[in-house]
């Protein structure tokens, strides 16, 4: 009997990815509301309930199995370094113990690693860095996959960067499948300011398997937000409401959804498209018993692919396949004195205080190139990254010759970064590719090889679709590659500018990638001609360029750019 349980079990679990493209999937309902009810006291891990009192959670577990879950959360929610300190227990002591108990309950369903937040904010706004966040979620995972868990459920986070380095955590630490939900208030953002579209484009190109929305508000309330999730995630949206807004009824949180009006909305965002659904704080077995009723039988909408070209900051994306847009090219060591010289004296308040002007100026994106001889490359950059993502949210764009400075600068970035540094030379692109399909950045490719930049139009479009063909290889998809066509002198060699903006609607046309060019490469030979690069760059917006690396602060430029969104009907 044991072995034919066993061998049911491992059926089931084979493989959770195919299974979540086949069928709708419930998650069970709140561990804290329930343990409450069974004497947790003010300020208690709940955690410690799982060493405590091992049979109230393992019934707790059996009452939303009963219910109709099919994914099991182990009670670990707070399991980290920091939180037990002072417990007396360590992580591993408790994710076992929670893991062992869950999997007793759950039977042939799914056991998933609950990770919550640390209970620190991280840089800049409090003290915790990135690897150190990574550090303490990599010994969650570590132990976890120890314990025989079959998924790691990332939830109820308020800042993108927690959720990045624990995503990196669960990923580097295992092959299992990853889920990542955030927490949003009314505004519709989380508490560091991210919106679900920039929510989507960082966890999908982190290479999640599902993403969405927990507690924050009633189902209700949520409704706006996973409408959002659902328009732009081309992966399953899970969603766990709260059982209503809380009410204070003598000291303590009172939900007043019942579960059959939380089963309506549920049942809405299923309609909707949501693929996993569960319940949060406020939930008990009943709520999920009401959503297992609600979704038995139904077929799971179907979720497309969403193609577009998208970079985004902590709290801000930037849609690059809708209307032009401005990359501010003046934070380049290798082309700006001013620049050079307050990298190479470490005064990064020049330089953040250029990031600040060139937003003001209109710059959607900023570019940052810190290759400058006798400094250390990858600590400029890292140390650039830092500063400006703590004040500017546009954004960034990571330029550099070397592998290593973009794998670290991608890793460091609050966001998905554009990254610049490819070529269709084979060399170059099994040396970058790796850490793009890893990190989920775009990438810019030039169109040159080892033997150089061609001339013809054609041969151009040949190279753009030898980096795509890398690309994909390595499982970047084609809508995170943006060609770049830049000519060195435009008046010096007048056919080769032509054939340039002859590539440039190729590569739309042939492969419908976004394009970019770098203006002022195309200005630097007739620094006193602000005409040439202007009317260059008119000429190339009317070929179908869509990111220019510009100066945002030259009039004629910005001039140019408003002039052809008025005329193409662009806002």
């Amino acid at each position: 009997m044991i072995k034919a349980e066993e061998e049911e079990r491992m059926k089931l679990l084979m493989d959770f990815r195919t299974e979540l493209k086949r069928r709708l999937i419930v998650f069970d309902g709140a561990m804290g509301t329930m343990i409450q009810r069974y004497g947790l006291k003010p300020g208690q891990p709940p955690e410690t309930f799982n060493i405590l009192h091992p049979e109230i959670i393992e019934e707790i577990h059996r009452k939303y199995i009963e219910a109709g879950a099919d994914v099991i959360t182990t009670n670990t929610f707070g399991a980290n370094e920091l939180k037990l300190k002072g417990t007396g227990y360590t992580v591993e002591q408790v994710i076992s113990q929670a893991v062992a108990l869950a999997r007793r309950a759950a039977g042939s369903r799914w056991v998933a690693l609950d990770m919550g937040p640390i209970g620190q904010l991280m840089e800049p706004m409090g003290p915790l860095s990135f690897e150190q966040a990574y550090e303490l979620y990599a010994r969650q995972v570590k132990a976890g996959v120890q314990a025989g868990v079959d998924l790691i459920l990332i939830e109820t986070l308020g800042d993108l960067y927690e959720a990045k380095a624990a995503v990196l955590a669960a990923k580097e630490n295992s092959s299992l499948p990853v889920i990542c939900t955030l927490t949003f208030d009314q505004s519709g953002r989380t508490l560091t300011g991210t919106d679900p579209l920039t929510a989507v484009v960082v966890l999908e190109g982190l290479g999640v398997d599902a993403l969405g929305v927990n507690c924050s508000l009633g189902p209700e309330g949520l409704l706006p937000i996973v409408k959002e999730f659902l328009s732009y995630s081309s992966i399953p949206v899970l969603v766990q409401p709260n059982a209503g807004l809380p009410q204070m009824v003598d000291g303590r949180a009172v939900y007043p959804l019942t579960p059959e009006v939380f089963q309506r909305h549920i049942l809405t965002m299923v309609q909707m498209g949501v693929r996993l659904v569960g319940g949060c704080c406020g939930t008990t077995p009943d709520f999920i018993r009401a959503i297992r009723q609600a979704v038995d039988g139904l077929t799971p909408a179907v979720v497309p692919a969403k193609k577009f070209t998208a970079v985004a900051s902590g709290s801000k994306a930037v849609i690059l396949d809708q209307g032009v847009k401005l990359i501010g090219g003046r934070i380049n060591a290798r082309f700006n004195e001013s620049i050079a010289r307050a990298i190479q004296s470490n005064n990064m308040g020049d330089v953040v205080s250029e990031a600040i002007a060139q937003r003001s100026q209109g710059a959607d994106m900023l570019a940052i190139d810190v290759a400058i001889p006798e400094i250390d490359e990858k600590e400029a950059m890292l140390n650039l990254v830092r500063e400006i993502q703590a004040v500017v949210n546009l954004p960034l764009e990571l330029d550099s010759l070397r592998a290593d400075v973009l794998e670290a600068a991608m890793r460091l970035y609050n966001g998905k970064p554009l990254v610049r540094g490819v070529s269709a030379e084979q060399a170059v692109m099994d040396s970058v590719f790796p850490a793009v399909a890893k990190y989920g950045p775009c990438v810019v490719g030039y169109t040159r090889d080892e033997k150089g930049t061609p001339v013809d139009a054609k041969d151009r479009l040949k190279m753009a679709e030898r980096i795509v063909s890398a690309a994909e290889s390595y499982g970047v998809p084609k809508e995170n590659v943006i060609i770049d066509c830049t000519v060195a002198d435009v008046v010096a060699r007048p056919s080769e500018a032509m054939e340039a903006l002859k590539a440039i609607r190729l590569i739309k046309d042939e492969l419908g990638l976004v394009t970019t060019l770098d203006i002022r490469e195309v200005c630097r030979g007739w620094p006193n001609d602000d005409s040439v690069g202007s009317t260059y760059l008119a000429m190339a917006l009317a070929y179908g360029l869509d990111a220019p690396v510009v100066d945002p602060g030259d009039a004629r430029t910005v001039e140019t750019v408003k002039a052809f969104r008025l005329l193409s009907g662009q806002r």
